[in-house]
């Protein structure tokens, strides 16, 4: 390697650095992260490696890279390399190898990503919308991530926002001390500030600005399966896809339906993938997908290949000016139109490896029994007859790839859906979340708290497990 691109001191998102990647036509790119799924002895910091069409690496890849990391013999180091992380421009060094010089390159970590946005959204509109006569007022918390410089440079510099609608802009190195992942339970000061009814539009982003949160008037909460499908529903707001068109969409598997129902209706197809932005670049580079998400608040297009939290905000700002709604009514009239997909998720964090894996074990052998199929479950006044059960795997269209055991589904014939998957948070801890999903078409029940009409799915997901017998836990770590 001879050249090093790397944002001003040390901070670009991970959609900054797909952007950067596919931009210059580097090789490939490294982010070092404190990702929600971290390695490191304690679990404590991420490495993550991103490959030339600016998308994670594919399993393939990794693997290789596994393998070549056991004939390692010999390394080299330079102790005294000293790059300022915080000067614009180049620096040469002279490291005694056959790349003469060494260049180190620092870029502004925000303008090679801005100018993209701006050949995506209409920014005069969005600008209007912050400023003008009828601007919404906004509530931004970048969570004391990465994201700071964005916000403060995109919607506040360059978009009109006032500077004190941006809150915990300063990265910091522990985040302020709360963990930085965008959701009702780490945002609860956004929350907050949303439910006394000043803002009409809150969002928050995650530690590396890939994943967001969005939040209407008075708290109203966004889940992430229908803003994916709401954004789909709405594509035509964004000059981008007025001109590229739309072509198909993904989504991993635990994510909601609701996006099944709008590609119906659109007549596109929607391909269902394991959990993993990797699965969507393949889809992306053949031409098969426009826009794809995933239910941990990571949503993107094809203009990258990563998710994209403030491109996903950008989206939304964007529907709201062009229909001039609230971020309420367009939620219920969306669901008035394609019904509303009551959805959940319990993560059962910090478990033992060992102890998970035997759930999963002994939970994929009862479920996909002959015998399991033809049951009933009857809960209060529901009753649940199951249709079909599985262990999901994906063949990829592209290069025929053939993933397996990427969760445990299981689904009802009213359309009503449970999902197992495990997801390792680190070598020493494992987690096993929960995803429970039931649909209503009727518009008179679309007002129901979630936990209310997933009860009962919760209720069978919990006996048939076995999990809080088997770990000791009286309930999840956190639900969203």
């Amino acid at each position: 390697i001879g050249r090093l691109v790397i944002g001003q001191n040390g901070i670009l998102s991970t959609p900054a650095v797909s952007c950067i990647i596919r931009k210059i036509k580097a090789a490939g790119g490294i982010i070092l992260t404190a990702s929600h799924s971290p390695g490191g002895p304690g679990g404590e910091f991420g490495v993550k490696f991103e490959v030339a069409n600016g998308g994670p690496a594919p399993d393939v890849v990794s693997e290789k890279i596994y393998q070549i990391s056991k004939t390692l013999e010999e390394y080299a180091i330079c102790p005294d390399l000293r790059v300022d992380l915080s000067r614009l421009g180049r620096q040469e060094f002279d490291l005694e190898n056959k790349f003469k010089p060494f260049r180190v390159e620092i870029v502004d970590s925000v303008d090679i990503y801005l100018n993209l946005l701006r050949s995506i959204f209409d920014f005069n509109m969005i600008r209007s919308f912050l400023t003008g006569p009828n601007q919404i007022k906004i509530r931004i918390d970048a969570m004391n991530g990465v994201m700071g410089p964005y916000v403060r440079k995109i919607l506040c510099d360059e978009l009109g926002a006032p500077a004190n609608s941006a809150i915990n802009c300063v990265p910091l190195e522990d985040f302020g001390g709360q963990p930085p992942d965008p959701n009702l339970t780490y945002a609860a000061a956004l929350l907050e500030a949303m439910r006394g009814g000043e803002y009409g539009f809150g969002a928050a982003f995650d530690a590396d600005g890939d994943r967001y949160m969005i939040l209407g008037q008075n708290g109203f909460f966004v889940n992430a399966s229908d803003s994916l499908a709401i954004i789909a529903a709405n594509l035509s707001c964004i000059p981008y896809f007025r001109q590229m068109g739309v072509r198909g969409f993904g989504r991993s598997m635990p994510t909601s339906t609701a996006l099944d129902k709008v590609a119906k209706v659109m007549k596109v197809p929607v391909y269902e993938t394991p959990t993993g932005w990797r699965y969507f670049s393949n889809l992306m580079d053949s031409g098969r997908c426009s826009l794809c998400g995933e239910e941990s608040f990571g949503t993107g297009s094809d203009h990258l290949r990563e998710k994209d939290g403030l491109w996903a905000v950008l989206v939304w700002l964007s529907i709201l000016a062009a229909r001039k709604q609230s971020v309420e009514e367009i939620v219920r009239d969306h669901w008035a139109k394609f019904g509303r997909h009551y959805y959940c998720r319990f993560d059962y964090e910090g478990l033992e490896p060992r102890t998970a894996y035997f759930i999963m074990r002994d939970l994929e052998a009862l479920i996909t029994n002959k015998t399991f199929s033809n049951q009933q479950f009857a809960v209060g006044s529901n009753i649940y007859s199951v249709e079909r059960t599985d262990s999901f795997e994906y063949m990829d269209p592209v290069d025929g790839t053939v993933t397996k055991r990427q969760g445990l589904r299981i689904v009802f014939s009213d359309a009503s859906r449970l999902i197992f998957r495990m997801s390792a948070s680190s070598h020493v801890r494992a987690t096993l979340r929960i995803y429970a999903e039931s649909y209503e078409r009727d518009p008179s029940q679309h007002d129901k708290e979630p936990q209310a009409v997933l009860s009962p799915l919760i209720a069978i997901a919990l006996k048939i497990s076995q999990i809080h017998e088997r770990t000791g836990r009286k309930g999840p770590t956190v639900i969203t």
